[in-house]
């Protein structure tokens, strides 16, 4: 008897719809996987057995062929335990058939007959909705991440004996219903960190509030104590909220992942990474023999945040290039190309020399000029280049901590980065960005027309400070977003000037 079912393969953040196909003939006994499994898809065969054995199903003696189709796209992952188990307990009789045209089955089988969740539902409930399915079965633990589908009925089980329960109508589950969240209500999260925390440093808060305003890469320097760290940590509270759009994306690369919990549905806070200085390159951009994403694309639409800058491998350093400029990550092997959403803002920090103390007002820095020279050298112009904003991080003074002046708080802050965030909404509504981080030189060249006195200003920055063509455009980028924050239709000398001063590492008497 041949039956057919459907189940899902993830290549990249994307699922493909697979068809299960099992066939039980006469001539020889045994099961036998073809359509290009692994090993782990290739195991599936003891699981379902010993699930079969003790949910009280019989396995048929004769000959069963699986095939999952399309047999050129390689099968990976203990998902397909569930649709070859429930397509052979419809080819031996055992369940009735009807529902199967119209549903897809994702799930890992444990020995005893439980349904365990896995990796990338999200994804696969997507395409479930769009090939026109009507349900998608998943483990409980998985119901809430499948359930954001609109319009996909999310049957959760428990087990296997609820599955043919379910299929042969001898017990209604009712569909799992999500609450999403409206973007305004994210911005009643509670943040543990917050900008009143911090005392002083006014010009590095008004910097941070423009990269979060326009979506800038930002890069800060200063001695140990000074702050970065615990400023980079407080940007996520000021950002705006993620549009559901954006949700949907993050959320879909954290289920590919595994990064999402139990009762996990959509991402609603904006993703903030922060990898240890030691992350290999494989970690930072994704791939491996399995590919998954890397850390750039785990905080797509959101922040990665790199502390110790300089002690990052060469090589793990400029493989960030790409991502940076093209927000996406594309990863070639031999046996396959996948590629991923890097969308992120990048936010580096960095000592000014190996001691920690140049530039320093009160401490001597006992570093000599070639080891400045090669401490900075370890961050390639190019990626220097990518970067939006350098900002000279000063230590504290002690009458700053010390004062009882109220500091303004995150919620203040934000408000004004969404109402700048509004305005490039508008702005680009009939494009596929959505912040001026994101501009290409045509977009500047529409959006950002400089006057007279604004050319002239920045022609000789380009001079003083031997600028790049790439450095002029991300200038004014920052500037036009400076605008947004005064709510400015035109970019100003004095908006021209801010940015320019945002350069600190392209001055004379840095790494020199």
């Amino acid at each position: 008897m041949f039956v057919r079912c459907y189940a899902g393969a993830i290549v990249g953040i994307r699922a493909v719809k697979v068809d299960v196909e099992v066939n039980i003939a006469g001539g020889g006994i045994g099961l036998f996987l073809v359509g290009l499994p692994d090993n782990a898809v290739k195991e599936s065969e003891q699981r379902i057995r010993s699930a079969f054995e003790n949910s009280e199903m019989r396995m048929t003696a004769k000959k069963i062929v699986v095939n999952l189709a399309p047999a050129n796209l390689r099968k990976e992952g203990s998902g397909f335990d569930l649709p070859i188990a429930v397509s052979i307990l419809a080819a031996t009789s055992q369940i009735i058939d009807d529902r199967l045209a119209e549903t897809l089955f994702i799930g890992e089988l444990s020995l005893d007959g439980g349904v365990k969740p896995v990796r990338g539902v999200l994804p696969i409930a997507v395409m479930a909705k769009e090939s026109g399915l009507k349900r998608l079965v998943v483990a409980a633990e998985n119901a809430a991440e499948a359930a954001v589908v609109e319009g996909l009925d999310v049957i959760a089980v428990e087990n296997l004996k609820e599955v043919a329960a379910f299929l042969n109508a001898e017990r209604d589950i009712a569909p799992t219903r999500a609450t999403i969240r409206e973007p305004e209500e994210s911005l009643a999260e509670r943040f543990l960190e917050d900008f009143a925390d911090v005392k002083g440093q006014s010009h590095v808060k008004r910097a941070i509030e423009i990269a979060a305003a326009g979506g800038h890469n930002v890069l800060m320097i200063g001695a140990p104590g000074s702050g970065k760290t615990m400023l980079a940590r407080r940007m996520p509270s000021i950002l705006p909220p993620m549009s559901l759009e954006e949700a949907v994306e993050a959320t879909k690369i954290h289920s590919v992942a595994g990064k999402l919990g139990a009762q996990s549905g959509l991402l609603t806070a904006r993703p903030f990474r922060s990898p240890h200085h030691l992350t290999s390159q494989v970690a930072l951009v994704g791939g491996g023999q399995s590919p998954q994403p890397g850390e750039v694309s785990l905080a797509h639409n959101g922040i990665l945040f790199l502390d110790e800058l300089p002690e990052f491998g060469h090589n793990v350093l400029e493989v960030l290039r790409q991502p940076l400029e093209d927000k996406t990550i594309t990863i070639s092997r031999a046996k396959y190309s996948v590629e991923y959403p890097a969308n992120f803002t990048l936010i580096a920090a960095m000592n000014p020399c190996p001691c920690g103390y140049y530039n320093h007002p009160t401490k001597e820095c006992s570093c000599p000029p070639s080891a400045i020279h090669r401490y900075f050298s370890r961050i390639s112009g190019p990626l220097l280049d990518r970067i939006d904003m350098h900002i000279e991080v000063c230590p504290v003074p002690i009458s700053d901590i010390n004062s009882e002046q109220r500091e303004e708080s995150s919620s203040e802050v934000r408000r004004r980065v969404i109402a700048a965030r509004d305005i490039q909404r508008r702005r680009f509504a009939s494009t596929a960005i959505h912040s001026n981080a994101m501009m290409n030189s045509a977009m500047l060249r529409e959006f950002c027309p400089l006057g007279k006195a604004e050319r002239a200003l920045l022609e000789r920055a380009m001079e003083r400070l031997s600028l790049s063509a790439r450095a002029y455009d991300r200038i004014i980028k920052v500037a036009r977003t400076i605008a947004d924050l005064d709510n400015a239709p035109d970019i100003t000398a004095s908006h021209i000037a801010e940015a320019i001063n945002y350069r600190t590492l392209d001055r004379d008497n840095w790494g020199r």
